[in-house]
């Protein structure tokens, strides 16, 4: 695109700022991502964004459709969206899932729109406003949208969200300070020194209580110059630390020619100014190779973290997933990774009462937990998801059964993260300052990924420190899953 017209796209959207849009995001980081590429867009299509549904023309929900809970939530959003007399809007996952059957059964909603949409979402709302009619999205499995072959996928037209390719492209604009040569279609729509950053969309993994692909696709890696481009335009925007964002971080490349594409992509991402923590999230435990373990712990600003998707530790229930691994492997992989980095942070989520799972089960569970030592554990209930296999399965566990071993299990994970952070009193730390504020200031370990894994509160000289500085600082105190530390010396 051409930085010509990039300028007409700004120049159109200053003459109109009277149309105005809240975008509401629900969901995971993925989804703030795509928030932010919907962001762009809409900007370049004359719309003033903002979060404050009360005084917008348009609320527009990016919603979650993962799993029932947050389904839910997402109608409730929509339905407290109807109440502020703007135009209501569904878009994400829910409402890519759905499509005319969640429209049909919400009529609080003026459209029901799905990713196809994305490239052209200023017109849609523009239509929308005018009183204009627009067709609601028809749901179909997107895995059928791209080559089952992954080689081929990169070619290939469909529109897959976070990847700018040049039709998705065309007509929005650049963010200012990006590479002339590249789009990054992407807009943020917060200010702190911490930003996701997609590598890929979909998924090519079957897990048995996984709807995902069918409403994400197959897999699909962007490539690693339209990566680190937009990676060198968050480092001009003041962000720090990249969060690593996809289905399955893990499966990074195995659509592109280097079969190592995504150590070397961490390689140049290291090189960037401004950058400084490198932080990779959802690696798939059976995809998790040395040569990828070793990059992460030898690549400078690549923080020791390893967010692994066990889900289980019985091979048994791990097989009706189908998935891979078992108590042994689980810990072997562990102990790998502490031996060349004992101190580095681990994380993972676990689903009690699938199909099948026996109370031997649950307590090999939780004897893997235990000896695990993980940081911090998210711990589900199972429960049947449209569409996917494991409704069918036999052997489903009662309900009150399902609730009795969840509530189980996450009181013992209660107990081992705080034994976890316990055991972290003494070490010495650099953290990354996040809140200033009147009653203190609060920051992360390097152990620590952003809002899920616990804070480290600051004591000591705090005066004159400012969101987004480093600082070192020793451990002297825990409350659960979060720290407390008496800072040493501020780092930059």
């Amino acid at each position: 695109m051409s930085s010509a017209h990039s300028t007409r796209s700004q120049d159109s959207a200053t003459r109109d700022a009277s149309k105005s849009v809240a975008l509401l995001t629900l969901g995971c980081a993925r989804n703030e991502t795509d928030s932010e590429e919907l962001a762009a867009r809409l900007a370049a299509g004359g719309w003033r964004i903002s979060d404050d549904g009360e005084n917008a023309d348009v609320v527009m929900v990016n919603t979650c459709g993962f799993i029932e809970q947050a389904k839910a939530e997402s109608i409730d959003v929509l339905l407290e969206a109807s109440g502020t007399g703007a135009k209501v809007v569904a878009t994400g996952c829910m409402a890519e899932r759905y499509g005319r059957e969640l429209a049909e059964s919400l009529p609080e909603a003026d459209a029901v729109l799905g990713f196809d949409h994305y490239p052209d979402m200023a017109a849609r709302l523009d239509d929308i406003l005018a009183g204009r009619t627009v067709e609601s999205h028809q749901p179909s499995d997107r895995r059928k949208l791209l080559p089952l072959a992954p080689a081929a996928r990169q070619s290939a037209a469909a529109v897959v969200p976070g990847h700018s390719r040049a039709a998705q492209a065309d007509g929005a604009a650049l963010a200012e300070g990006a590479p002339r040569h590249l789009a990054v279609v992407r807009k943020r729509l917060t200010d702190g020194p911490v930003a996701n950053l997609k590598l890929a969309s979909g998924c090519d993994r079957r897990c048995t209580f996984c709807a995902i692909p069918t409403f994400r696709g197959s897999f699909v890696s962007r490539t690693p110059e339209e990566i680190l481009a937009e990676a060198a335009w968050l480092a001009s925007e003041g962000v720090k630390e990249l969060n690593l964002v996809s289905e399955n971080t893990t499966s990074y490349g195995k659509d592109l020619p280097d079969p190592q594409a995504l150590e070397h992509l961490l390689e140049g991402m290291a090189a960037i100014d401004g950058i400084e923590w490198i932080r990779l999230s959802y690696l798939q435990p059976a995809e998790l190779r040395p040569s990828l373990i070793e990059s992460m712990l030898r690549t400078d600003k690549v923080v020791p973290y390893f967010d692994l998707s066990f889900q289980h530790s019985s091979a048994k229930v791990l097989r009706r997933m189908r998935r891979f691994g078992s108590t042994e492997n689980f810990l072997a992989l562990l102990d790998q990774i502490r031996e060349r980095a004992p101190l580095a942070g681990a994380r993972t989520n676990v689903i009690v009462g699938f199909p099948g799972e026996t109370e031997e089960d649950v307590e090999e569970l939780m004897g893997f937990l235990e000896a695990a030592r993980l940081d911090s554990t998210g711990v589900f209930a199972y429960s049947d998801e449209d569409g996917t296999e494991a409704v069918a399965l036999d052997g489903h566990v009662d309900e009150d059964v399902v609730s009795e071993r969840h509530t189980r299990v996450a009181m013992l994970v209660d107990e081992l993260v705080s034994q976890r952070a316990a055991e972290r009193v003494g070490e010495t730390m650099t953290v990354l300052v996040e809140s200033v504020e009147d009653d203190g200031v609060d920051g992360r370990g390097a152990h620590q990924a952003p809002e899920v894994d616990g804070t480290v509160a600051l004591v000591g000289e705090v005066e004159g420190l400012e969101v987004g500085d480093f600082v070192t600082a020793k451990v002297v105190d825990s409350h659960g899953v979060d720290l407390v530390a008496e800072i040493v010396e501020e780092v930059w």
